[in-house]
């Protein structure tokens, strides 16, 4: 064990070494080289040396401005690997000798947070990053995590009076849209108990921090129905196609509803026309022939869809056509069967939605990606098979 232990020490002396050279200068490349270097050291360390053997290195490694970033990154290590019982013991022993920098304590307080955070340790892990808000060179970075903390646990108000915090230093354009949204989660909780007056003043506020946040917009859209503002609730559906496009099939299912249980039809189309227009879609497609089957008949509907997929081929129209087509025409062949039986199984199972910053897909929106934890980037899926 002394000569495994000797040689365990030599490994991390040469890495001590590169760390303190590349700390005392030296060309880019040669930082380079050395970096890939101690990071095949350091997996040879991890690789070929017991636990055992490790933890007794980390215990008995000295604490200075040279040797913490290598205590940290063992740190990391371990927590990358799912050991964050380890990780945490690292770095409450980095916490706990006296003779660690002052400078270093906030890196290694967040990092402890972290710990706390991947092992489900939240109570403990809030009070470190709270505790972190006010550091100069972290306390973003802390507050960020807080938010993600409480988004976690839907604590909406607390993530929204941090991410509040955070813009009163920073405009950061992305911290306005993760407040907007923070801000029409509580807003949706105000409407679940039929509570209008705050859930409209809410998703007001929303809008006010991200003028394109179209949740906002439909929340508005949803309480203006409830009041009986149609006429308005309806000017709200129409504005989220100017907000993004992308989310336009999100209002045209409540846009139609709306229009036809108190709308004037006639009206409708000539806004579905302009709509599609400027903002062609599979949904807004269907709605616009529905509509115009109402206005004008079965066979305007079926001439409109079928010019439309010829320039926009799309598996949910070429259904309807079908569908349509067979109706109008007394029958039901079994190739058109064949063809609608086709069709559903391919669109059965299939995503409706991806989030376009790190590809998560479903069937169902979701504001908040369950999986890079970013607002509003789970779109419908654009394509033959969607819209």
């Amino acid at each position: 064990m002394d000569i495994v232990f000797q040689w365990l020490l030599l490994t991390v002396a040469v890495a001590v070494g590169w760390l303190v050279g590349r700390l005392g200068g030296g060309r880019t490349r040669t930082k380079i080289a050395d970096e890939e270097s101690v990071k095949d050291r350091m997996q040879f360390l991890f690789t070929n040396y017991s636990d055992e053997a490790v933890d007794n290195f980390v215990q008995s490694l000295a604490v200075n401005k040279d040797t913490v970033s290598l205590h940290l990154s063992i740190g990391r290590h371990f927590r990358n690997k799912g050991e964050t019982d380890r990780a945490i013991l690292v770095h409450q022993n980095l916490l706990a000798r006296p003779e660690l920098p002052p400078r270093f304590s906030p890196q290694v307080t967040l990092e402890l947070a972290m710990d706390f955070l991947n092992a489900g340790l939240l109570d403990r892990a809030e009070a470190l990053l709270q505790q972190m808000m006010g550091d100069r060179e972290y306390g973003r970075k802390a507050s960020q995590q807080l938010i993600d903390l409480y988004q976690q646990e839907k604590e909406w108000g607390k993530a929204s009076d941090v991410a509040r915090a955070l813009t009163k230093d920073d405009a950061d354009p992305g911290m306005y849209k993760d407040l907007a949204y923070l801000t029409c989660e509580l807003a949706e909780q105000s409407l679940a108990r039929d509570d209008r007056w705050t859930a409209q003043k809410l998703a007001k506020e929303a809008l006010d921090y991200d003028r394109s946040c179209v949740r906002a917009t439909l929340i508005l859209m949803k309480i203006l129905t409830r009041q009986g503002s149609y006429r308005e609730a309806g000017n709200q559906g129409l504005k989220v196609f100017n907000q993004n496009p992308d989310f336009g099939p999100e209002s045209i299912d409540r846009l139609m509803k709306l229009e036809h249980e108190h709308g004037d039809i006639g009206r409708l189309v000539k806004k579905l026309r302009k709509l599609y227009e400027a903002y062609p879609s599979t949904s807004l497609l269907l709605a616009l022939v529905e509509s115009v089957e109402r206005v004008s008949g079965r066979p305007a509907a079926i001439d409109l869809l079928r010019k439309e997929l010829e320039i926009r081929p799309s598996v949910r129209a070429l259904l309807r056509l079908v569908e349509m087509a067979g109706y109008e025409k007394g029958m039901t062949t079994d190739e058109g069967r064949l063809v609608s039986r086709i069709g559903l199984l391919i669109l059965a199972n299939r995503p409706v939605y991806r989030c376009v910053s790190c590809g998560f897909s479903g069937q169902q929106l979701h504001w908040l990606c369950p999986s890079c934890k970013q607002w509003e980037t789970i779109r419908p899926i654009q394509g033959v098979e969607a819209e």
